[in-house]
């Protein structure tokens, strides 16, 4: 309780947004299980609002829905644009920020592009259905997965 008094009297001074550090010693290369937390706070946080939408306001409901491919097809497609937005802006989609992790160029150490963005969702959904892409990270020393090693960005801890 005192903290939150002296935060609000402005004796505590405030928390430094955390960076990603350009010497490569700094960077920490993200676990799966921290990848796989946030890969679940985005499916609640971005995808389910979308699948609301599509079912009940697009569709009459959860069996036009089930009846339809090009609807789930459409919906990953909405998902996969909004995530490709938050990868090319800011490196971090809601799960990342939640879990500290940032997507970035292993060149540049800055977030990727629109076009680096697009191209490695369209990899994640090749190497979700891919056993060799499910069970890279746990064979590789960086953590990189399939679609980080081919479009040469990196998965980040921010310290």
């Amino acid at each position: 309780m005192a903290r939150w008094r002296d935060a609000k009297k402005g004796k505590v001074a405030p928390k430094e947004e955390k960076k990603v550090h350009t010497d490569n010693t700094y960077l920490i290369s993200a676990s799966p299980l921290f990848r796989f937390k946030a890969f679940v706070t985005d499916m609640f946080m971005i995808m389910m609002p979308i699948m609301y939408l599509t079912t009940y306001v697009v569709m009459d409901g959860a069996d036009s829905f089930k009846g339809s491919e090009s609807a789930r097809w459409i919906t990953m497609a909405i998902y996969g644009a909004v995530t490709v937005i938050f990868w090319a802006r800011t490196g971090q989609t809601p799960g990342f920020k939640a879990y500290d992790l940032r997507l970035v160029d292993d060149k540049t150490r800055k977030p990727v592009g629109y076009g680096l963005a697009i191209a490695r969702y369209m990899m994640f959904i090749f190497s979700a259905v891919s056993i060799i892409g499910i069970l890279l990270p746990f064979f590789r020393k960086d953590k990189k997965t399939l679609q980080d090693v081919l479009m040469q960005t990196s998965v980040v801890r921010i310290s």
